[in-house]
């Protein structure tokens, strides 16, 4: 069902500091910061040949994210994402296997303008799986 990674997430406190690392101590192309106010989050896109490095930080008092830089202040892993061909039966086919989907378990359009939900990290090994449709 899951197609090619689409990326990984980092989340940082510091967006700029950690744009920097990747542009100018990697030599990475990265695009400029996008607000994503209905998921309380900024974010940056660090294009790979193969897939992509989102970068992001918190936007806002109620960012979706802030408890995991207060845990991790220094940044880290936060969620993979996998492309899928069509987010409702992947939704569907993940709830009829028992796997749950976080928040209301509609799609919301993500970064890339396309639909995407969230799956529980307890039931993936301890991680959180974004999948988006392509």
């Amino acid at each position: 069902m899951i197609g090619r990674l689409n990326h990984v997430a980092i989340a940082v406190k510091d967006l700029d500091a950690a744009t920097a690392i990747y542009r100018d101590t990697l030599g990475a192309k990265v695009t400029e910061p996008l607000p994503q106010p209905e998921h309380g989050v900024t974010v940056v896109f660090v294009e790979l040949p193969n897939s992509k490095v989102e970068l992001m930080s918190p936007l806002g008092e109620n960012s979706t994210i802030q408890g995991f830089v207060d845990k991790n202040p220094a940044g880290g892993i936060h969620h993979v994402c996998y492309e899928v061909e069509d987010i409702i039966a992947a939704r569907d086919k993940m709830k009829a296997q028992g796997a749950r989907v976080l928040g209301t378990g509609e799609p919301k359009i993500g970064a890339h303008g396309k639909p995407v939900i969230f799956l529980h990290p307890k039931d993936f090994l301890g991680t959180l799986v974004e999948l988006e449709q392509v």
